[in-house]
């Protein structure tokens, strides 16, 4: 039978895997080997994907990939019920060396001390599994404040800190989360070229103490790049609750590598684990030793032979360990086989790695080469806990599983996951404005001030209209920003994120996508540039440039400033409605575009689901403050940045020359600007403030509530009143307001759709590597604000 035949709360062996490419070789690494066993779990509200449990960790799939797998019911399976392989499939726990630790090359005393005390730097790589703690640790470790989220991919790029330690200066990178060492993914491309080109003293191989049968599959590769090597056993304290016993220290000295346990959220064992560091960089500890993750028979004698004739070629041997190159020679790796081929023995080196293989596949009729060495290097991992861990007699239900049966079922799902955000957004409007309110008042004191105290002139104008009416008309929005970035921090970090990608698979799936490219889009309501960045976790490059191109679509925290102001001002009592109905615009717009795009230009997707469903977890109060300052840092940053800058160029415009008042009836130059380019915006019940703001906010979308401030302050009988009244105070031209709820609507609707910002454009180009798709996205996006803002406009005016 198949995995997808398999029904909740069954159990299965896996017999083999079906599938072919990229979906083979990923299943296989996350532990999807011949004899393990595997339960379903619970199917999405949509009966697609299905949640599995395997090796202790949840993942899911969907009923095509599922469908790809052959399993066994576990009670014909006889003798498997632990889902572990025999030894004899998988090989005895074995080890083996080409050489021995010899002090031959070792500095003596006097020159050891005397290189120390040049050089007390330690270069250290944080490299581990997603959601095994990793920025977490790092975080601790050297006083960063990067974002730590509860699903894979947050970690997108590298981050680095500096800080001291028992007398050294340590250079700390954190690496993207990673599976495995191979060209799958960019994480995996990412990782593996910043070894090739960047050659660590130390690497620190993050494990989740929780998860450590799958976590020590990438132990394995990192042994067998032969790098110095440290394991922080991360997250120990959930090992000690679900009460099982590990010998870490055994297990260290099973395979080479010293094992401290860590927990990074509380800084457990981070000072032991920087001394270890120490002691392996200095060449004194004992636990050191090089040791090789034994394969079976008919595996090793290729590899040696494939391993002998790449010693023979140092400029390889310079970048990779050999042992590590004859196994990805033999998994025909397609960046390990481009590095060989810069080689000027590349020809007879392809042709044994041929011979090999064509010998492996005589001796393992039907076996795939990648599947035997994954076999053998989960065996090893069997192996080597079943010596030095003792599991509970009894697994406990854990709260991850009592909370996905309401937060992932088919009836509770997706109400849930609607309430909330619909909750977010009412927090973020209604509790957000009463601090909103007293910076308001704050504004408006200081504005009055500097118009009583100075003298009439420019110099008044520029502060009292230009910087305090700029800024302080979007300063007064921070605390709503606060809050929902407080919110999405929230989500990141307990693993709630993820299981919202899992019951929005079936959905994003109908327009093409992938259930990964939710989390991207849900990131864009905080800020579109990270979420950009964030979609080069997507393996797919036609998913990851769809999910780029709609991710501007999402209202973004800079949009938020024109929402309040609006919503407020025309639709307060239907507030926390209009505001949910703006995001959701935003979704159904990208939707609608994702599917278009991949009918008309993406037609393929070889993306399969498959992501890991991390436990919960409750963030610590202080992380998700953390985060929510650190984004309110950001945007007061903007304030006295970007934003003041352009506040005071708006005003510069708006005040010459009709501020020298020697021809009142003469424009100055930005309603010169916006009545040239008002008769686009007209139809859009948009007056020419209201167009400057617009193209005002094309560099930064903050700067359209603040140009509104600049270009509304030019009164003193206005000075005394908010923002809000002023836009619905008569025009003395037209002898009525320039906004009215139409044309406010219309307004939003705009702001939502068109071209994003420039930040934004130069993101969008860097993760696709195109500029056009930086100039689709910003006349793609102006169309369809245009016609939808129209539409909105004329329906409003119906009622």
């Amino acid at each position: 039978m198949r995995l997808s035949d398999l029904k909740t709360g069954e159990s299965a062996v896996i017999v083999k895997i079906l599938g072919h490419g990229a979906f083979r070789k990923r299943v296989m690494e996350m532990g999807f080997v011949k004899g393990r066993k595997i339960t379903a779990l619970l199917a999405a509200p949509l009966r697609d994907p299905v949640k599995y449990r395997i090796m202790n960790y949840e993942v899911s799939l969907r009923r095509t990939e599922a469908s790809l797998i052959e399993v066994m019911p576990i009670n014909v399976a006889s003798g498997k019920e632990d889902g572990r392989p025999d030894k004899d499939a998988a090989g005895h726990l074995a080890f083996a060396s080409d050489h021995t630790m010899v002090d031959d090359g070792a500095l003596d005393e006097h020159s050891h001390g005397e290189f120390v005390g040049r050089r007390h730097t330690i270069n250290v790589a944080l490299i581990g599994n997603p959601n095994c703690g990793k920025t977490s640790l790092f975080n601790i470790a050297s006083g960063a404040k990067e974002h730590v989220g509860n699903y894979s991919g947050v970690t997108v790029d590298s981050k680095t800190g500096t800080f001291r330690h028992g007398g050294y200066t340590f250079n700390i990178v954190d690496l993207p989360g990673t599976y495995s060492l191979s060209a799958y993914s960019p994480e995996e491309r990412y990782v593996r070229t910043y070894l090739k080109d960047h050659n660590p003293d130390v690497i620190v191989n993050v494990v989740d103490a929780s998860n450590l049968e799958r976590n020590l599959y990438l132990t394995t590769e990192l042994i067998d790049m032969d790098h110095s090597m440290v394991i922080a056993l991360n997250m120990y304290d959930e090992l000690r609750r679900s009460g099982a016993v590990l010998d870490f220290e055994a297990l260290g000295n099973m395979i080479g590598v010293p094992v401290v346990p860590t927990v990074s959220r509380t800084g457990e064992g981070v000072d032991k684990l920087f001394d270890t560091i120490i002691q392996v960089y200095e060449g004194k500890n004992r636990v050191v030793r090089h040791v090789h993750v034994k394969l079976s028979q008919d595996l090793e004698k290729a590899l040696s032979e494939i391993k002998d004739a790449l010693k023979q070629d140092k400029t390889i041997n310079q970048q990779f360990c050999a042992r590590y190159l004859g196994i990805k020679l033999l998994e025909r790796d397609a960046e390990i086989e481009e590095l060989v081929r810069e080689s000027k023995s590349a020809d007879g080196l392809l042709d044994l790695r041929d011979r090999q293989l064509e010998y492996l596949e005589r001796h393992n009729p039907g076996e795939d080469i990648s599947s035997l060495i994954a076999d053998d290097k989960y065996g090893f991992i069997s192996g080597a806990l079943a010596e030095t861990m003792k599991q509970p007699q009894e697994q406990a239900v854990s709260t991850t599983h009592i909370l996905d049966a309401f937060v992932t079922s088919r009836l509770f799902g997706f109400p849930l996951f609607l309430c909330v955000m619909a909750f977010i957004f009412w927090f973020t409007f209604f509790v957000g404005a009463y601090p909103a309110d007293w910076i308001q008042e704050g504004v408006d004191w200081l504005a009055a001030l500097v118009k009583e105290k100075m003298a009439p002139g420019p110099l008044k104008d520029l502060l009292a209209n230009g910087v305090i009416g700029g800024v302080g008309g979007v300063i007064v929005f921070l605390p709503n920003i606060m809050i929902l970035f407080f919110f999405i921090s929230f989500m990141e970090d307990s693993g709630y994120m993820a299981r919202a990608a899992f019951i929005m698979d079936k959905l994003m799936h109908k327009i093409g996508l992938h259930g990964k490219s939710f989390i991207p889009l849900v990131m864009g309501f905080g800020c579109n540039v990270p979420a950009v960045m964030a979609c080069r976790a997507i393996e797919s490059r036609s998913s990851k440039i769809i999910t780029v191109l709609i991710t501007p679509f999402m209202s973004c925290s800079a949009r938020l400033p024109v929402y309040v102001l609006l919503i407020g001002t025309f639709f307060s009592v239907h507030a926390a409605l209009v505001f949910l109905g703006m995001y959701i615009l935003g979704v159904v717009v990208a939707m609608a575009t994702a599917r278009m795009l991949r009918r008309l230009f993406f037609k393929v997707d070889e993306t399969p689901f498959v992501m890991e469903l991390p436990p919960y977890r409750v963030p610590t109060m202080k992380t998700s403050l953390r985060h929510m300052w650190w984004k309110g840092k950001q945007y007061l940053q903007k304030m006295g940045g970007i934003i003041l800058v352009a506040s005071v160029i708006v005003w510069a415009l708006d005040y010459f020359p009709l501020g020298n008042a020697d021809d009142p009836g003469q424009d100055s130059y930005l309603e010169s600007v916006g009545k040239t380019v008002q008769p686009v915006m007209e139809p859009l019940g948009c007056s020419w403030q209201g167009t400057v703001a617009m193209v005002a906010g094309v560099p930064a979308k903050e700067i359209v509530v603040s140009t509104l401030g600049v270009l509304y302050t030019g009164s003193d009988e206005a000075t005394d009143q908010a923002l809000s009244a002023r836009l619905t105070a008569p025009n003395p031209s037209t002898g009525l307001p320039d906004f009215t709820p139409a044309a406010a609507l219309a307004f939003m609707v705009f702001t939502l759709l068109y071209c994003p910002c420039l930040a934004t454009v130069v993101a969008i180009v860097k993760e696709t590597g195109h500029w056009g798709y930086g100039a689709f996205t910003v006349l793609y996006n102006t169309a369809v604000a245009w016609l939808l803002a129209f539409a909105a406009y004329r329906v409003a005016l119906l009622f």
